[in-house]
């Protein structure tokens, strides 16, 4: 049985693990728990869904709980994908924080992913990687 759960204390070590079994941390500092600890610190609604205790999938986000969400980092081990899982951490994501409009930046394996669940494309989005002087 698969449970969700709200966990603001998730560790480093189960959330790089879910990462990696994920995909998603080819796209994440897994090789670097500082940063790692830093993102749970600060990512103030963390769900998570766990089957037997163990660590399955996670939704890591960043909210003000009344107008917006950006749901950074949404990781399921692919062994439990195409279950509903993600489908899942997402909509308990958003029922945390009904009013805040939930965002998020697709990962490129997962771009048709969202539009399948009713989630809406936008393109009016912009990205700094680097710090950089802006004219």
């Amino acid at each position: 049985m698969i449970t969700y759960q709200i966990e603001n204390n998730l560790s480093p070590q189960e959330f790089i693990e879910v990462l990696n079994k994920s995909t998603l941390g080819e796209r994440r500092p897994v090789k670097e728990p500082e940063r790692i600890t830093k993102m749970l610190e600060y990512g103030n609604l963390i769900v998570t869904a766990r089957e037997n205790n163990a660590l399955i999938g996670v939704a890591r986000s960043l909210t003000d709980f009344m107008y917006c969400t950006y749901l950074s980092d949404l990781a399921v081990d692919q062994s439990y994908q195409k279950k509903g899982i993600g489908k899942q951490l997402i909509r308990r994501t958003k029922l945390e924080s009904p009013k805040a409009k939930l965002i998020l930046l697709a990962a490129p394996k997962a771009v048709d992913y969202y539009p399948k669940i009713g989630m809406k494309k936008w393109d009016q989005c912009y990205v700094i990687d680097d710090v950089i002087e802006l004219k």
